[in-house]
């Protein structure tokens, strides 16, 4: 179901929408060409980074850079899973900011930095009351048909959300929605992540990108905190734990699906990264296989 609204995210700024599930979804891969802030209304939310799970429950705000994301929903016991999701490009909240800035005098900066922010594409931070407030009442919001895809309404509610998270000291997630305001650092990251799965080489990408090759690695270092050899090896290798852990297919067809064709060569770097081939990884996992 969010993969379906993430295409038609694109087109509508900002967008907020609710999403409900009343089964288990399994694990899902979720690419996101824009930025998103959600939160759990019932049920709880897995969150995947290799073989690490991380569970969310109501009172918790997700912060989703862009890129993939690998995502469950889990309905509570009385059978639901309720979210909602904010997404928005740069200039979504640039503009947001400016307001704040020009009617309110407001300069908002952040003096928070920690290899979290800087490395995580997801963070995870505790609603205060007033957050919580805020998504309840959004939850409302979003109920209302004649309040749907009315812009002004949803600048409003995204300017109270931006106020609400930049106004109440330093942490995570002010540090990374901050961030995300810069228009050069979305357009870097979505080509990088157009491209993790495809044959391509640093140079072009660095091509790509309109930069030199040293410029475009010392880029890349600071958007990623890693080389991007590195860093590419190791996107398609999680991706490829978690088809393993949620798919049936075959070995050879995950090595295809991750960009390692050669199959012999997939299941050296497997062991290598994580001490155990694909199959006795799948084996000593079978909780999520489908």
């Amino acid at each position: 179901m969010w993969n379906r609204e993430m295409q038609s995210a694109a087109s509508e700024e900002p967008m907020m929408v609710k999403y409900v599930e009343k089964s288990p979804t399994g694990i899902e891969t979720k690419s996101l060409s824009r930025f998103a802030i959600s939160y759990v209304l019932r049920g709880t939310l897995y969150l995947y980074d290799g073989d690490r799970r991380r569970s969310v429950e109501r009172g918790e705000v997700i912060f989703f850079g862009i890129g993939r994301h690998y995502t469950e929903a889990l309905p509570d016991e009385g059978g639901l899973f309720e979210q909602v999701v904010i997404y928005y490009t740069p200039s979504d909240l640039q503009r947001v900011l400016t307001h704040l800035n020009i009617t309110y005098r407001m300069t908002i900066r952040s003096n928070h930095s920690c290899e979290r922010c800087r490395a995580g594409a997801t963070i995870v931070a505790e609603a205060g009351g007033a957050l919580r407030n805020y998504f309840t009442s959004l939850n409302g919001y979003l109920r209302e048909q004649a309040m749907r895809h009315d812009e002004t309404a949803d600048n409003i509610k995204m300017t109270e959300l931006v106020y609400l998270i930049t106004s109440h000291g330093d942490g995570c997630l002010k540090s990374r929605l901050l961030a995300s305001a810069d228009r050069a650092q979305e357009c870097f990251e979505q080509i990088v992540y157009a491209h993790v799965f495809e044959p391509i080489s640093i140079e072009e990408l660095a091509s790509k990108t309109n930069r030199s090759l040293t410029s475009f690695k010392k880029e890349f270092r600071r958007h990623f905190d890693t080389p991007p050899h590195k860093w590419f090896v190791q996107q398609r290798l999680n991706h490829a734990q978690l088809l393993l852990l949620s798919t049936t297919k075959s070995i050879s067809e995950i090595g295809n699906e991750c960009s390692f064709p050669n199959t012999s060569h997939f299941i050296k770097l497997f062991k290598r990264a994580y001490n155990t081939t694909p199959a006795s990884y799948r084996h000593d996992h079978p909780r999520q296989a489908m």
